[in-house]
């Protein structure tokens, strides 16, 4: 550890400290992270990320090849985060009937997808049955596509709305054909900050439990964090610690993904947009503070292609699929493109001098020859 402690250069002295137990394998504190948030040394930071998503996934940036599908915007929750959700019958809404959403999954597509990533707004009528058949209808007509799909805000709702339990209505989804599940509807955990953005959904402890369960019954999962709006540095990191705690209990996380808030088209418009600094930071803060989550990712449809590229020498090893179409952060304001080709994808992994591999959801390695793909086992 001596020769690194020599490389590590900052005029930060908490940050040296902070070095040091990242160096030796030490676990880092509440107060470690809210020192991390506020350094000045923005490289050191970095560097000190660098080393840790180095030393867990070497040179490798993973990208898959993925579809994203929003079966329906109606919501009955009116949160000030958002831009995507409607009213049932107001302009702008839509539901797809089931038809319309394998139409969707097939069309415009050349490539070989391997994952199907689907959320949606918490729709008054839909039953849990519309979820189970599109989900069995997708497994029929693509039987080697992972689902991922529905948040733990989403199964919350669905379970309250059939009047079953967490676990029956995960069961019953699982029993359907979904493989895992996205991180979204973290948000920020904390309630003062909930009662201001997303007043209308479960809480912070509610989301929790939710993945508990979902681990508990084998479903892995990504975490999310929305950034950039009313919260505080501690506030972020007691998000961190949560997750970290309840990883430390499932292992069911498989991807930390930040993501910075959009404020175009929502009720906190009056907002500014987070910087590059910021964003750089919060990957990689991530990374140092999330000991036992096996990825982190830069999502370049909200961090930009060109920030989520740097992102991979600040802790991220993970950059995103190519997505096809994006609907959520695109109605906030979101200028990025809708879809990056798998090409271009490799492009941003190799000029930042890292590895391109493309994964499966698992992080399994996949082998494409032309339209068709190979999953290492």
């Amino acid at each position: 550890m001596g020769s690194q402690i020599h490389a590590f250069v900052t005029d930060d002295n908490r940050l040296r400290l902070i070095a040091e137990k990242v160096l030796s394998g030490e676990r880092l504190s509440f107060d470690d992270g809210v020192a991390l948030y506020r350094s000045p040394d923005i490289l050191a930071v970095g560097w000190l990320a660098n080393h840790v998503r180095e030393k867990m996934n070497g040179d490798v940036a993973y990208f898959n090849v993925n579809r994203h599908i929003n079966p329906t915007n109606v919501c009955v929750a009116a949160c000030k985060l958002c831009a995507f959700g409607r009213k049932k019958g107001t302009e702008g809404s839509y539901t797809m009937a089931l038809e319309q959403a394998w139409e969707t999954a097939a069309s415009g597509y050349t490539e070989a997808v391997t994952e199907f990533h689907i959320v949606g707004g918490l729709h008054p009528d839909l039953p849990l049955e519309y979820f189970e058949d599109l989900v069995r209808g997708l497994k029929e007509r693509f039987p080697q596509v992972h689902i991922k799909a529905f948040t733990m805000v989403e199964i919350a709702f669905f379970a309250k709305r059939s009047k079953l339990s967490i676990r029956e209505t995960l069961e019953r989804l699982k029993a359907a054909g979904v493989d895992s599940m996205p991180g979204g509807g973290a948000e920020i955990f904390s309630d003062r900050v909930r009662s201001i953005i997303c007043d209308h959904k479960i809480d912070g402890s509610e989301w929790l439990e939710t993945a508990r369960i979902a681990h508990q019954l084998g479903l892995k999962s990504n975490a999310t964090m929305l950034y950039g709006h009313v919260e505080s540095d501690e506030d972020r990191v007691d998000h961190l610690v949560r997750l970290r705690e309840l990883q430390d209990d499932t292992h069911g996380f498989q991807t930390f993904i930040p993501l910075a808030f959009h404020p175009d088209n929502t009720p906190l418009e009056h907002l500014p947009r987070t910087t590059g600094m910021t964003d750089i930071r919060q990957i990689a803060v991530g990374r140092l503070m999330l000991d036992n989550f096996p990825h982190i990712k830069a999502y370049w449809q909200m961090l930009t292609p060109k920030i989520a590229q740097i992102a991979l020498r600040f802790g991220a090893d993970d950059i995103d699929g190519t997505v096809v179409e994006e609907k959520i952060y695109h109605d906030a304001g979101a200028t990025t493109p809708q879809g990056l080709r798998r090409q271009g994808l490799m492009r941003l992994i190799t000029e930042a001098g890292r590895v391109p591999v493309e994964r499966d959801t698992l992080y399994r390695s996949v082998t494409r020859t032309e339209d068709t793909f190979t999953v290492a086992v």
